[in-house]
């Protein structure tokens, strides 16, 4: 796949827009695709018709021309007409954001459960955009008042989907049934040992499934990109003789995260919502840690989770500083409030205090429940 970006810079800073068009070109390098350049527009809204200007999408078909592009990918979400309008002019494949994050989604889950999700995502992304497509199909006869067979071809397909996109509901919500019972079932055969739920959240690729692995020794996919891992994995671990922690992996976040995958991973991020505490992991390293912090915070807000006693994990200390002792050197965790451990999951430094911190947020929630 190559493909040219387009994006349109209205509200966001120069340097936020640097650091989007940075990310998109890391999800298309994530599906196996190669960014030849990109093309952008000022603008202070979208246009109806091209998301870009009549002549910016003019501009576009010239390049896609002069480069050989096959493909053109807008660093945005498009409406169904967008899509079809700018097809049709550019005469190559046009996707979106949610395209891109959607088939890296596909690619890579494996259980069950997380692939239900994502085919749900797909369709109900996909769902919209076959409206009006049935005309463009169906040029044969018909006179006024009937419908052409592209027209009806098309309204079968979308029968199919709607049918699908219920199932899938359907057993989505039987999974959740199934995994409060585990979750009751676990409570009980504990006993007297307090379960505390314990979910790391953060930034896709800021070293999650690498702490994880380190916390529960349970193994896991390590990987430096995007979306390495995608399935919710939890692993047990005594912190303390009379008290189990359970710790819980979920999916990473990013900015402008499509509204379908959000939705559709409500079975998922349930772990989130249901956690005593949370682990917010931070690559230290990133320049850019604190907007993608604030990123997190917006989608936990959205899950109703953004309240929830949170401790900052500051991540991949070993980018920054050759020794464990120098982790006191580095004072990025000043900036947020609350309690926060800076680690490096690859050398195993600071976890002492970060087990430490886990300890005492414990202790808190003992106290309050006394």
């Amino acid at each position: 796949m190559k493909a040219i970006l387009a994006c349109v810079l209205s509200s966001e800073t120069k340097q936020e827009f640097r650091e989007s068009l940075e990310e998109l070109k890391e999800l298309l390098r994530a599906v196996g695709g190669k960014s030849l350049g990109y093309v952008y527009q000022k603008r202070q809204a979208p246009d109806p018709r091209y998301y870009i200007g009549a002549g910016k999408a003019q501009e576009l078909k010239e390049v896609v021309q002069g480069t050989g592009a096959d493909c053109v990918v807008f660093d945005a979400f498009l409406s169904p007409s967008q899509v079809s309008n700018l097809e049709d002019l550019l005469g190559v494949s046009v996707l979106d954001r949610a395209d891109l994050v959607l088939e890296i989604f596909s690619r890579r889950v494996r259980s069950k459960t997380a692939k239900l999700q994502v085919e749900l995502a797909k369709l109900t992304h996909q769902l919209p955009r076959l409206y009006g497509k049935g005309k463009e199909l169906s040029r044969l006869g018909g006179g006024v008042g009937t419908r052409g067979p592209g027209e009806q071809e098309l309204e079968i397909k979308r029968r199919a989907i709607k049918k699908r996109i219920q199932q899938i509901k359907e057993e989505l919500e039987e999974i959740k049934r199934q995994r409060r019972q585990q979750r009751k079932k676990r409570e009980r055969e504990y006993g007297d040992i307090k379960v505390v739920k314990v979910a790391l959240v953060g930034y896709t690729n800021v070293g999650k499934s690498s702490l994880m692995q380190v916390l529960t020794g349970r193994e896991t996919f390590v990987e430096d990109m995007l979306f390495a891992t995608l399935d919710t994995k939890t692993s047990a671990k005594f912190l303390f003789p009379d008290i189990k922690i359970l710790v819980t992996d979920t999916v990473g976040f990013i900015r402008k995260l499509p509204p379908e995958l959000i939705e559709s991973f409500k079975a998922t991020l349930e772990e989130v919502q249901e956690a005593d505490i949370l682990l917010h992991v931070i690559d230290i390293s990133d320049p850019k840690w604190l907007e993608k912090v604030k990123v997190v915070q917006e989608i936990l807000k959205e899950l109703n989770a953004d309240e929830k006693p949170t401790i900052y994990v500051f991540n991949k200390a070993d980018k920054l500083v050759e020794k464990e002792e120098d982790i006191k050197l580095l004072t990025e965790p000043a900036f947020l409030k609350g309690r926060s451990v800076v680690v490096s999951s690859k050398y195993r430094w600071g976890i002492r205090e970060l087990l430490n911190a886990i300890r005492e947020k414990v202790e808190e929630l003992m106290e309050a429940k006394i």
